[in-house]
């Protein structure tokens, strides 16, 4: 494992995750084959993964963009397809598109009875003690960012993916630092959340390089380590 503590500036990639169109990556998914669009549309997750990869090898990852058919290009859309871990991993991202941001609640016989669990509570009591154990240990952890609402298939290219490698807690406040593929090298990428009232719809404050998507939630992505390109 590489010695030193992992970092947007030294460890990501020297390009952004912006690529000319070039044709399409397509997943098998429980919906039926889903095309994430072309290259154009991204590889977030291609390049969080072997980001990591470079970082776990004690290798520096390319500093030009690679053109399509390069090794490092076919690497980078390979590890795209294994970050979306099919078809468990486009499931879990659908099923997280079709929830609710907080609780379900219903009241019964006088009390209140929980028919759902929204993604506040998905993301602050189930994934993020799992997501914090790895980075306790110094470990970056991939990530699953949900930004839609939608029962929509097609939608799932509009979700994202990036690599967290460190976190603070002001209380309940807690800050994740992230590396998003979509800002570059850049150490000062966070996502922000309130743990206190995961019931209910949790606000995610962040500069990740969505436009003007949100975040409603996030998860832990199924990692394996593959030697880099």
């Amino acid at each position: 494992m590489a010695v030193d503590d992992f970092l947007p500036s030294r460890h990501g990639f020297a390009f952004t995750n912006a690529w000319p169109d070039q044709p399409a990556v397509t997943l098998p998914t429980p919906f039926g084959d889903i095309g994430i669009g072309n290259a154009g549309g991204g590889l977030c997750g291609g390049m969080a993964f072997a980001a990591l990869d470079y970082w776990l090898a004690g290798r520096a990852p390319g500093l030009d963009r690679p053109a399509a058919g390069d090794p490092l290009y076919r690497y980078i859309v390979d590890r795209l397809i294994d970050s979306w871990h099919a078809p468990a991993g486009v499931a879990q991202f659908y099923q997280w598109m079709s929830l609710p941001d907080g609780d379900n609640v219903i009241k019964l016989f006088g009390r209140r009875v929980v028919t759902e669990r929204g993604l506040g509570w998905r993301t602050v009591r189930v994934q993020w003690p799992q997501i914090k154990k790895d980075l306790d240990r110094g470990l970056p952890v991939p990530i699953g960012v949900v930004t839609t609402a939608s029962r929509n298939p097609k939608d799932l290219g509009l979700n994202h993916q990036v690599l967290a490698y460190g976190s603070g807690a002001d209380g309940s406040r807690v800050t994740l630092r992230v590396y998003d593929p979509n800002r570059g090298r850049r150490d000062d990428i966070t996502i922000r959340m309130d743990t206190s009232a995961p019931a209910r719809p949790v606000t995610f404050d962040h500069n990740l390089g969505l436009g003007q998507r949100p975040i409603r939630g996030f998860f832990r992505v199924a990692y394996t380590p593959r030697q880099p390109a």
